[in-house]
């Protein structure tokens, strides 16, 4: 699942081939909008919202796509080769004079009037990345589930809109958080939680590149994402990967056992399927 700076980032090129412009071809490759023809319609804004983009459009209508895993917007000049992967793998063609916006992949693709953006996305948290950003609001939904484990909860796009699972093992290895305590053992640290995480995100906001250490080097990227079994950066300890989160919702979750071992009496090699109800779950080393 994108983070919520890949989708700002998307977001923004689109906004600068698209804002302003009159689409000289708008077409859906989607069987329930098969019939839609969005060609002749004069963009206003794209803006993203969480993990969500939204494409407004002049006449009242709102485009909304998830990328979900493997959803992509390729944008090329006009009369360009597109590159972004076969044919059957297009969902939209958004194009100017200029510019060709191909969609790859694309998920929860919908076209509503942009009075009703609230059925889609009204359910979310305070985005991270947006212009409205309240972080009071977000620890407020954050702690009113204070028996939810923190690796969980600030995954929940309904308490924090755009944090992925990318800098969600980063923000609670820096803060030395282990991902099973729940939000209540956190106390004063879950606020610099989100912050950290908040300024890892912007600090990747104009690059595709997501470097959380600030080591350019390979294999150097990244604290704990994508590196089970090799050493911690810190403290040598082999870093360990496991699953966390309800059944058919739970996540991989990477963390140092040194760097970030509990402060409470919880298993970090337990998940949460039910409110009070821990179940084993398979811990990689």
């Amino acid at each position: 699942m994108p983070e919520g700076d890949t989708v700002w980032l998307a977001a923004e090129r689109m906004r600068t081939a698209l804002a302003g412009a009159t689409l000289r071809r708008g077409e859906f490759r989607l069987p329930q909008l098969a019939t839609v023809d969005l060609t002749g319609a004069t963009v206003t804004e794209v803006v993203p919202r969480g993990k969500h983009l939204l494409v407004r459009l002049a006449d009242g209508r709102t485009l909304r796509t998830h990328f979900r895993m493997d959803g992509s917007w390729h944008i090329y000049r006009s009369g360009t080769r597109w590159q972004g992967g076969p044919a059957h793998d297009v969902r939209m063609v958004l194009a100017t004079d200029e510019w060709e916006c191909v969609g790859y992949r694309l998920h929860d693709v919908e076209l509503v009037p942009t009075a009703e953006e609230g059925r889609l996305v009204g359910h979310l948290g305070p985005d991270i990345l947006g212009p409205d950003w309240d972080l009071e609001e977000a620890l407020r939904r954050l702690r009113s589930h204070p028996a939810d484990q923190v690796g969980v909860a600030i995954l929940d796009q309904r308490n924090v809109a755009g944090i992925g699972n990318l800098y969600k093992v980063e923000s609670l290895f820096l803060l030395g958080v282990n991902p099973w305590a729940r939000v209540a053992d956190l106390d004063a640290r879950l606020q610099p939680l989100i912050e950290r995480a908040q300024r890892l995100m912007r600090a990747n906001l104009h690059h595709p590149e997501q470097n959380t250490t600030g080591d350019r080097r390979r294999g150097r990227d990244h604290w704990v994402f994508g590196r089970q079994g090799k050493p911690c950066f810190r403290c040598g300890t082999a870093i360990l990967l496991g699953e966390q989160g309800p059944p058919l919702q739970d996540r991989v979750t990477w963390w140092c056992p040194r760097c970030q071992a509990a402060r409470s009496p919880i298993d970090p090699q337990a998940r949460t399927g039910e409110p009070g109800r821990p179940q084993p779950v398979t811990v990689y080393r």
